[in-house]
């Protein structure tokens, strides 16, 4: 535009030590496979847009937005300013868990484990630096399940109590006039099905029990969000509901988990659906089955090309091929069921 520049190059300077962070729609947990959806909840934290600030936030969706295969999948870049390094990665840590995704996956809880790293920390920086640091950065179970399911219950106790009013015969706090009063809960937590209990005693006094392990709980609603105490565990949580999955977060950590409902027969055992159907639009690149052949669980099935990657469909069990409903070079949509296992 012809105008002067604001500064000269000899009157800049370094001031701190500033770290981006860039929040995509990926799971590192599969090679980093770009992933789509539909953003139903996207809670940033305390931050600026597009200036100077100590934590910032340069998004280009919002809450309500699809992530598509047609662009590229990063959702933000957080980027955080300290004196120092140390202070500079404290205060990127606490922006990334005050940071909430429900609806697409993320990298974000990879990010926090990056920062947890000797090698980041240290700023030994290079392309080696996740392979080097893999077993602390892949497989790691974020909040404990125990944690995740009192979290969950805790939200189930908080609404319960917050829909009540005058009406005595409102309240669904589990009180009894004689002894205690149980309630049962159906939980999937990665895959797997089990069973917890709430034993609300008659003075209110509560116990929670997971995989046959029994803890006090205690719940109480703060201006952050839900106080939940279990046992010997004490935190502030969030819980993101979708449906009858429960995505907690907390300073910790995270962790996502189904309360199923018994009733409903959708929810099988073995789940195969899940593992069938396209997990993002993209086009089908092969089909190694055909009808009536016999696989073994983790065997490949097909291959579908979405977002420049290649995603292999395995079986999620042993089974008979009952049906394949596409063929090489076909486009699918996501959710899409593209071949269906038998015992």
């Amino acid at each position: 535009a012809g105008q002067a520049l604001p500064l000269r190059q000899e009157e800049i300077r370094w001031q701190g030590h500033a770290i981006e962070a860039r929040i995509c729609a990926e799971n590192p947990e599969q090679q980093f496979l770009p992933a789509t959806g539909h953003l139903r909840r996207l809670v940033a934290p305390t931050e600026a847009g597009f200036e100077v600030a100590p934590v910032r936030w340069d998004a280009g969706v919002r809450e309500g937005d699809s992530i598509t295969p047609f662009y590229d999948s990063m959702i933000a870049k957080l980027i955080v300013h300290g004196d120092n390094r140390a202070q500079a990665l404290a205060r990127l840590d606490a922006a990334l868990a005050a940071t909430r995704i429900v609806g697409v996956q993320t990298n974000v809880q990879f990010l926090r484990r990056v920062l947890a790293t000797e090698s980041f920390d240290q700023a030994r920086l290079d392309t080696a630096l996740i392979e080097r640091e893999r077993a602390v950065l892949f497989g790691q179970e974020g909040l404990p399940m125990a944690v995740c399911v009192a979290a969950a219950v805790a939200q189930h106790l908080d609404a319960a109590q917050s829909a009540a009013d005058a009406d005595p015969f409102s309240r669904a706090d589990h009180w009894a006039m004689f002894g205690s009063v149980q309630r049962h809960f159906s939980v999937r937590w990665q895959d797997a099905a089990s069973t917890a209990v709430l034993e609300v005693a008659h003075g209110g006094a509560m116990h929670l029990s997971v995989d046959g392990q029994a803890q006090p709980l205690a719940v109480r609603r703060v201006a952050a969000g839900l106080e939940v105490r279990l046992g010997a565990w004490h935190g502030v949580v969030q819980v993101e509901r979708d449906g009858d999955v429960h995505h907690i977060f907390a300073r910790e950590g995270a962790g996502v988990l189904t309360l199923v409902d018994p009733l409903n027969a959708s929810h099988d055992e073995e789940g195969t659906g899940g593992h069938l159907t396209a997990p993002m639009p993209g086009k089908v690149l092969s089909v190694a089955v055909k009808p009536g052949d016999v696989v073994q669980k983790g065997q490949v099935l097909a291959v579908l090309e979405a977002m420049k990657m290649e995603h292999s469909i395995t079986a999620p069990r042993d089974g008979t091929v009952g049906e394949v409903m596409v063929a090489a070079g076909d486009q699918v949509a996501e959710g899409v069921e593209l071949l269906a296992l038998t015992d």
